[in-house]
């Protein structure tokens, strides 16, 4: 069986006769973030052109967008590539983990206890996905930083999140590429703030929400600041 190199999870079975099998697999990518033609070619074993059609094809058929790069992000020399996403349509043939029974039960929630119990409800739900991670220092470094976020993207990914961290300018960003909880946290936007409060309580830096799933973004994207210090924090403390 053959695995992808990005997501070390099992590809579907590919013959390369069927163009809607080799854009399952695409999908499946897309799936755990977004990814170049060129990129897609290269896991696939597949010709740069021969994925771009496909691409094109699934950008037709609303499976699929082509965005430019973040801005916020690192790049390198010459014109940026651009990155293909799964669209909303592209995620629901994953399916999502809750929808309509979560939404009955949010509202029994707020029905009981009023907001407040859904807003306890929504932050001792995101404490339990990250369970066992422990808040930084004031005082903690880049590597510090970047290590936690790590662990919190490992546990998103448990949870179906499709997590990566990404280098940016000024710090680094946290991508969830999919969100199993995006169409109920549309009309309970408490499940994203909880969502927020936790990230901030274990970074314990500032950070910034750029964008949501839920609120039609291609990903949720949250930028995380790395004090200017933090480097010099490290240098002082290798020193002692």
């Amino acid at each position: 069986m053959r695995y992808s190199k990005r997501s070390a999870q099992p590809l579907p079975q590919m013959n390369r006769n069927t163009a809607l099998t080799t854009r399952e697999a695409i999908a499946r990518l897309l799936l755990h973030g977004p990814l170049t033609a060129s990129a897609i070619a290269e896991e696939l074993s597949l010709t740069i052109p021969a994925v771009r059609r496909h691409l094109d094809i699934m950008v037709e058929e609303g499976v699929a967008v082509a965005v430019d790069p973040s801005p916020y992000q690192e790049r390198g020399r010459g014109r940026p590539a651009k990155l293909f996403h799964l669209s909303d349509v592209g995620r629901s043939h994953f399916g999502h983990a809750y929808d309509d029974l979560a939404v009955d039960a949010l509202r029994m929630v707020r029905k009981l206890g009023g907001e407040r119990a859904l807003v306890d409800f929504s932050q001792q739900h995101m404490h339990d996905v990250v369970a066992g991670i422990t808040p930084l220092d004031r005082d903690a470094t880049r590597a510090d930083v970047q290590e936690c976020a790590e662990k919190i993207a490992q546990a998103f990914n448990k949870c179906g999140y499709a997590t990566s961290v990404e280098n940016a300018r000024g710090g680094i960003q946290i991508c969830q590429h999919h969100c199993p909880v995006a169409h109920v946290a549309h009309d309970f936007p408490a499940l994203c703030a909880a969502e927020h409060h936790i990230l901030s309580e274990l970074l314990n830096t500032p950070i910034q929400r750029l964008s949501t799933i839920a609120y039609g973004a291609h990903t949720c994207t949250t930028n995380v600041t790395v004090p200017h210090n933090s480097i010099q924090n490290h240098a002082e403390r290798s020193e002692a």
